[in-house]
């Protein structure tokens, strides 16, 4: 027989349960945990004898209490320890939290990037956030945003619809970044499934001039099914790996593909993509199942030995 006492201990431990694991969501894994995730990826049309590897910074989310100056000067020390090659960011360096207590502005947060090192440099695109929190780019309906001027100032290349061809060890390839895919909001509550992109597919890989392999940053991975073979591999971020995630799913991810590009390596037809987990958050400051990473891709190096 359930007893009053019984039933109220279990709704107590239930209770505490819940406050647990929300005080875990909220006040922890958002600001303590910090993963590097590893991915070694061998492209069908890779080179043999180049071997490349990327340090992925993605969804930084600047704000106060969740992403301040300090918090971002301690990713970027961790990140350039990781000895990359080059080092990419994916996007939405703007935050629009809910229950930010205070702003870290545009300039404040490139600074801190300006300290990122790589021997062939720091690349960047930029996300959804980055367009929607500029008024005046959003009135403009394009051109450069707040983010755009920030990152030039302190010496980071913006890559908007644009490819440039590197090489390492005697070898050649490309890096093209394509503007974002949902950057102009509708000019109507009416029309939110309106959102328009400022990115050209077509137009950036036109710009390649040769056949060595390319890495296109994207900020959304939504544009993978379209993405040609001809590039070896697609680097995102955007979904915060679902930001939360039960038992390997995520419930809400902000794609029109659910969980298909939600977090991770992804092969499809012989094309790779791999979707950072991010650093911060969106919407709310919440990651469960998710903890923020900085992400690591290897590019023609032979396969991890097995655990």
């Amino acid at each position: 027989m359930v007893t009053r006492r019984g039933l109220l201990k279990t709704l107590g431990g239930l209770l505490l349960s819940g406050i647990a694991t929300g005080s875990y969501a909220v006040g922890f894994e958002p600001m303590g945990r910090l993963r590097i995730a590893n991915y070694r990826i061998r492209p069908a049309n890779w080179p043999d004898g180049l071997r490349l590897r990327i340090v992925a910074l993605a969804d930084i989310h600047a704000c106060k209490p969740w992403m301040t100056t300090s918090r971002i000067d301690g990713i970027v020390a961790r990140a350039n320890a990781l000895s990359g090659d080059m080092i990419v960011l994916l996007g939405d360096f703007t935050s629009s939290m809910r229950g930010a207590v205070g702003t870290v502005t545009a300039p404040e947060w490139a600074k801190c990037l300006q300290a990122l090192k790589a021997p062939l440099g720091v690349h960047a695109v930029l996300g959804n956030h980055d367009w929607w929190e500029d008024p005046d780019a959003q009135a403009a309906g394009g051109g450069e945003t707040v983010a755009h001027r920030a990152l030039r100032d302190v010496g980071i290349d913006v890559y908007s619809n644009r490819a440039a061809r590197f090489e390492k060890d005697g070898r050649g390839f490309w890096i093209a970044g394509l503007e974002d895919q949902v950057a102009l909001r509708p000019s109507s509550q009416w029309q939110r499934a309106s959102f328009q992109g400022l990115d050209d597919l077509h137009g950036t890989l036109a710009q390649v001039e040769d056949d060595d392999p390319v890495v296109l940053l994207a900020h959304e991975p939504d544009i993978f099914p379209q993405v040609p073979s001809r590039v070896s591999v697609t680097l995102s971020g955007h979904t915060h790996g679902g930001q939360v995630r039960i038992f390997g799913y995520a419930p809400v991810v902000p794609s029109r593909y659910g969980n298909r590009y939600v977090y991770g390596h992804v092969q499809e037809e012989g094309r790779d993509i791999v979707i950072s987990g991010g650093l911060g958050c969106s919407i709310a400051p919440v990651r469960f199942g998710s903890p923020p990473e900085i992400t690591i891709i290897e590019l023609g190096y032979p396969p991890a030995p097995s655990a």
